[in-house]
């Protein structure tokens, strides 16, 4: 299962998934985005429509799921929000909204969906995207967006830590900027978090430039084949060198006690 997977990294994993025989069950909170991934891949690949944001929505999903008598081999956590936004401006609903889907979000469909897997039965995989956000410190227009991300990066840390002891891999993956629709996120906002339906298209310049998600896949393919760990797609020449700058800070600082 691939979540928020009705376009962008999400549909691209779900039809990679599928290319390599896997049944898919591609979740969105945008059923028609979903059903038509499903048509589109085929192969027994179908929908699964709920908000990740809402835990009691991501529980009847996987009672759904469940139903299908079919075991759950790889869970990706990919579902995002891309909010740009100021931390100390932000309103509070977006506050809420970010928070909500990038952050919470992946814990519910963890804490749901684990249940279903099986390691003692075979491989069994949980995929995260989070973004090279996470990794530098946050800046230019999208710092609530990069917290976020730090949020989502600490999320997966600490899930993969504990479902290593049942023995199932997991791989956390940081995509630098690709050809997607997450600036477009505000269109699938529940109705909970308010705010405007569609963005400004004009903001869309700064993605459609870059390179599409399909880069990544012989490098996800390789990490999750090898039982997982840590991959960062960057796609920007200076994001290496921010990580590093932030590393090196971070290490000056502490001061043994």
């Amino acid at each position: 299962m691939v979540t928020g997977a009705g376009d962008g990294i999400g549909k691209m994993l779900a039809v990679k998934l599928a290319q390599a025989g896997m049944t898919v069950c591609i979740q969105d909170i945008r059923e028609e985005a979903a059903r038509a991934v499903a048509e589109e891949i085929g192969g027994g690949a179908f929908p699964l429509v709920f908000d990740v944001s809402d835990p009691d929505q991501c529980f009847d999903g996987a009672q759904k799921l469940a139903q299908r008598n079919e075991p759950l081999c790889l869970l990706w956590a990919n579902a995002g929000v891309g909010v740009g936004a100021a931390v100390t401006r932000a309103p509070r609903k977006t506050i809420e909204w970010g928070i909500s889907v990038n952050i919470a979000g992946p814990i519910w469909t963890v804490q749901a969906f684990r249940p279903l897997m099986q390691p003692e039965a075979g491989p069994a995989h949980i995929g995260f995207t989070s973004s090279v956000a996470a990794l530098a410190a946050p800046e230019g227009d999208f710092p609530f967006y990069a917290m976020t991300k730090h949020g989502s990066f600490a999320v997966a840390e600490a899930i993969r830590g504990e479902v290593s002891r049942d023995g199932i891999g997991a791989t956390i993956l940081c995509p630098g900027l690709l050809n997607t629709d997450i600036w477009d996120g505000a269109r699938a906002r529940p109705e909970r978090f308010g705010g405007e339906s569609r963005m400004d298209p004009s903001i869309a310049a700064h993605w459609r430039k870059a390179p599409a998600p399909d880069v990544m896949w012989p490098h996800i393919e390789r990490v999750v084949s090898e039982g997982g760990g840590y991959l960062v797609c960057a796609t920007e020449t200076d994001s290496l060198q921010r990580f590093n700058a932030r590393a090196g800070e971070i290490g000056n600082a502490f001061v043994q006690l």
